[in-house]
Parts: structure tokens; sequence; C-alpha cells
């Protein structure tokens, strides 16, 4: 029986080893000159670079809300609507507002009549002071004549020539002259005590300026407005949300119709840490990503200013570190961004939508916070002016027609029937024809 061979194995040849020292130092190069050339575009790029997924679209939210209370006749848009500035987009009842401008118009032309009623009295009463100082020369001039007669009569009595009676009748008559004396002096009195009273009312002023006639020109004015509000327009343009207006709604002035938002006018809040803060300047440069669209279309906006606390310093119910046990949150402020309105008309962004932002931060020349006021309104619009001047010639109207001037018809507010000052087509009213 043959022995086993014990005699070892000889060890394969080891030709691998120098091809995976080769691949492991090829890996080790290719990943040290991946970091490094990372390392080099942070320490060119990237550490300039401040970013922040926690940012939003945020826009002017413009309530539209009645003037006056009214019930809805009419709704004119709906959500997700283009309305443009002045579209009427509400209509309410005019029935009440018109019977308060027909009651202001006759309480005005009424006023107008009696104020001129007391400037004419002026007139009157000058002629009353002149006629009542007539009648006390007149009254005066018999007392005279009567006590000329008792001075020629008295020394008579005592020769005979002159009976007692007859002196006894020229002493009446003297008494009787001095109470017409006086009671004259009295109407006289009286009558300039009248006139004075009514120049107070009346001097130094017109009837047009009187202020019971400014009183009811202002109710005039008050009713008019309220007409013209009737119709709730557009205040801006853009496009209609959050519609809660339904026909048929008894609605209070001041309370939302629905909301209109220019979407053109949009911009980006960006929520930073508040130890991002250090570098960032207004007026930088910023790069924007909408999750909408994705990364294949990138925003250019600009910083337009720095928030002035944290968010949790302005919310409801402020942290209150001093009390209890304390756990450190890093706090974050709010940065404003500005956006490119032509990259808006291009790819238009919806309020709340979510936003990747990034800061460059190489340029640090601006400010951290804005140094100077703004000059120009930040917002405004032009849709509620115009009734004033309509509502200040209805009133002209008026008083001219009431005085006895002549003035030209006074216009009808636009876009309204005849009706428009008046309580029908059929009634003749102030507003439609001045004689």
């Amino acid at each position: 029986m043959d022995k086993p061979d014990r005699t070892p194995t000889p060890a394969p040849a080891q030709t691998s080893k120098p091809a995976r020292k080769r691949a492991l130092l090829g890996l080790t190069a290719l990943f040290t000159a991946i970091g490094l050339a990372y390392g080099g575009y942070w320490y060119a790029e990237k550490r300039f670079s401040i970013e922040t997924d926690n940012a939003y679209v945020q826009g002017n939210v413009v309530q539209l809300t009645p003037q006056i209370a009214g019930t809805v006749l009419a709704i004119n848009a709906d959500d997700t609507d283009y309305v443009e500035a002045g579209q009427t987009l509400v209509r309410l009842d005019p029935a009440d507002a018109r019977v308060a401008l027909d009651q202001a118009e006759a309480q005005l032309a009424q006023t107008v009549r009696e104020v001129r009623t007391l400037y004419a009295n002026n007139s009157t009463l000058s002629a009353n002071i002149a006629m009542r100082q007539a009648e006390l020369a007149r009254v005066r001039a018999d007392v005279a004549r009567a006590e000329d007669d008792v001075a020629r009569r008295r020394p008579l009595v005592a020769t005979g020539a002159v009976g007692k009676e007859e002196l006894q009748h020229a002493v009446t008559a003297l008494a009787d002259a001095k109470a017409a004396d006086a009671a004259a002096a009295a109407a006289l009195a009286a009558a300039r005590e009248q006139l004075a009273s009514n120049l107070s009312l009346t001097e130094g002023t017109t009837v047009e300026n009187h202020p019971n006639v400014q009183k009811a020109a202002a109710r005039v004015r008050e009713a008019y407005l309220a007409l013209k509000r009737s119709d709730v327009p557009a205040p801006v343009t853009g496009y209609v949300a959050k519609r809660s207006a339904q026909v048929g709604q008894r609605v209070q002035a001041g309370v939302p119709l629905m909301a209109i938002i220019p979407l053109e006018q949009v911009w980006v809040d960006a929520n930073f840490k508040e130890s991002q803060l250090q570098d960032m300047r207004i007026g930088q440069p910023v790069h924007l990503v909408a999750d909408m669209y994705g990364k294949k279309v990138e925003y250019q906006g600009t910083v337009a200013g720095l928030g002035a606390g944290t968010g949790a310093a302005f919310s409801l119910l402020p942290a209150q570190n001093a009390t209890g046990n304390w756990i450190k949150v890093v706090q974050r402020v709010p940065v404003r961004i500005a956006l490119d309105s032509k990259e808006l008309t291009d790819h238009p962004l919806r309020v709340g939508l979510s936003m990747t932002v990034a800061v460059d931060v190489h340029d640090r020349s601006g400010k951290a916070l804005a140094d100077a006021p703004r000059r120009a309104p930040l917002a405004q619009t032009p849709r509620y002016a115009g009734p004033e001047a309509d509502a200040d010639a209805a009133v002209n109207g008026i008083v001219a027609t009431n005085l006895g001037r002549k003035t030209p018809p006074v216009a009808l507010p636009a876009g309204r029937a005849p009706a428009a000052g008046a309580a029908a087509a059929k009634k003749p009213v102030h507003l439609v024809a001045v004689r």
C-alpha cells in the first residue's frame, strides 16, 4: 500500500497583485482628483453661493370689498378669471342709494331757497327800519305839536280865555303822543335787532357758501357716491381667487367678496438661517428654480431686502425662552427676492409655490438694510377716483337751479342709465336737466 504524498502544493502565481494595486491607485487618484476639483470649485464658487429650499412665491392678494352695504344683483367674474382694472365685478342693488340721493337733492334745493329767503329778508328788514324811523319822526313831530298846544293853553287858563277842559284835552293828547313816541322808538329798536339777527346768519358769506347749503350739499355728495359705489370695480389687473360673493347675498361694507392677484408682480420670500446672513446684501443676484417647472427653467432675481426680524418674533405666540428648560433653535429670517417681469411672463408662477434659491454673495458692497425711505407709492389705483367731481357738478347744478341761474345739464355717471341721479327716467331730476 502506497503512502500518501504529503508534499505541499506550490502557491499560485501572484500575477493579479500588480493589477489590483494599479486599480486601487487609479481609484485613489480619481477620488483625489474629484475631491481636489470639488474643493477648487467650492473655494472659487460654491462658498459664495448661499442656498435654501425654504422659499415660497408671494404676491399682493388684493381684496375686493364693497364701500357700501347692499344686496348682490350680479357677479361678473369667477375664480381663475382674468380681470382688468376698472372692470365691474360685482353689482349691488342701487335702489336704496337712489332714493337717498333723491331725498338729499330735494333737501339741498329746499335749503338753497331758505337761505335765499334769509338774504332777501335783509332788504325787507332794512326797509322796515326806514319805515320805523319815518314813523318815529312823525310821532315826535306830533309830540312837539302837542307840547306847543299845552304851552299855549296853560297861561290862558288863568285869564279864562281857555277852559280847563280844553287844557286837559291838550295834556292828554301830549301824553298820547309821548306814548306813541316810546312805542315807535321801541319798534325801531326791534327792527334794528331783527336786521342784526338776520345779518348774523348771512354776513361774510354767500348763498353757495352758506353753512346750511354746504351741509345739504355734503349729503348730496354722500348719497351720490353711495349710488356710484353700487358697482364694485376691480382695483387692479390680475386673476380672481377665493370668490365668496353669491347672488342675493346681503353684504356689508368692507366684507371681502373675492381676491384679485396680479401674478406679474409676485416675488419670493426665502427663509434663510441666521448663520447664512453674514455676507448677504441688498442687490446681490439670485438664481431660483421652481418645483413647478424643475431645473429646466431658472429664474434670475435680486435681493430686494432682508427682514427686520425672525419669523418666530412675529408669530401669534412668540417664544418665551426665559421660562422653563431652553433648547436653542436656529432661527430663520425672511429675505425678499425680486423677480424679472419678463421671465414671469414666459413662465408664470402662482402664489405659494415652492422655490429653491441660491444667492451669489461675491459682491458684498451693498447694504444689509435699506437706509432711504420709499419715494413712490408701493401700490395705488385710480379706479375709485372720479365720482367726487361728478358729485360736485351735480351739487353746483342744483344750487344754480334754485338760485334762478341757467347752467348746462349736469353729466350723468359714465355707464349708467338716465336714472343715475333720480328715482326713474320718467321723473324730472336735478342731475338730468338744470334750468
